[in-house]
């Protein structure tokens, strides 16, 4: 996948959007455009909505109010199909490793050959023949990240990716990452890990308590926030 096609469903710009559970209003007037290619981390504190904005970006939830647009046109099934998501905690089906990748292609050669190919690149095609479930938590993760990617998506949204894994595999999954930025693939990922943020981030949002306070590139955010509220999670004085 080239950079040129990859990018085709920038700018994502979303307006006004928010999101409500019965008078809770747990997501408030969000607005947003990006436009830039690599990756968008996605940060702030627990229970600032992080994960409920990738799940709108998706189509998962229906906002409230506001709007969603790929590419000037608003978000549908179509784009959806465009896009892959992966969760915090992978959700596998009760087949091998290989079957788990089939299952989101066809029975074709070539689908074969990019399901090896995805595999290698995962670092799991040794285990290909091994049932999912008996992976480790890390091999988990790495073969839904390696699913989501067998579908060659434009954007790949991530939630937490890392989360409870050792150092090792988060290194194999960062450099992965970094592999499919490369080859053009829009990337935008939730991390409570500053330093992964720090480590992979292009551009950065920064959201807390359900609003959206920044939007920076990632070097001008991390060395000189706008808001208190940045400064402070950043310097570890706000978590919750």
């Amino acid at each position: 996948m080239s950079p040129k096609t990859a990018a085709s469903l920038l700018p994502l710009e979303v307006e006004s959007l928010c999101y409500r559970v019965e008078r809770d209003d747990l997501l408030k007037d969000i607005s947003v455009t990006v436009e830039s290619a690599g990756i968008t981390g996605i940060l702030g504190p627990n229970g600032a909505g992080k994960s409920l904005f990738l799940r709108l970006l998706h189509g998962l939830l229906e906002p409230a109010s506001g709007e969603i647009r790929w590419h000037h046109q608003r978000l549908d099934k179509t784009i959806r199909r465009r896009q892959a998501l992966v969760f915090q905690k992978p959700v596998l089906m009760r087949r091998s490793v290989a079957a788990n990748i089939d299952f989101v292609l066809n029975s074709s050669t070539r689908s074969r050959q990019r399901r090896d190919e995805v595999l290698q690149q995962a670092g799991l095609y040794r285990q290909r023949s091994q049932p999912a479930r008996l992976l480790s938590g890390g091999e988990q993760q790495r073969l839904a990240l390696a699913r989501a990617l067998a579908t060659e998506p434009e954007v790949l949204l991530l939630d937490e990716p890392c989360a409870s894994i050792d150092s090792a595999t988060t290194l194999q999954i960062e450099t992965l990452l970094q592999e499919t930025s490369a080859r053009g693939v829009k990337i935008i990922l939730v991390t409570h890990d500053i330093g992964q943020a720090r480590r992979l981030s292009d551009d950065v949002i920064f959201m807390h308590d359900g609003r959206l306070l920044e939007y920076q590139p990632a070097s001008t955010f991390f060395d000189s926030p706008s808001s208190p509220q940045a400064r402070a999670y950043l310097e570890g004085r706000i978590v919750i």
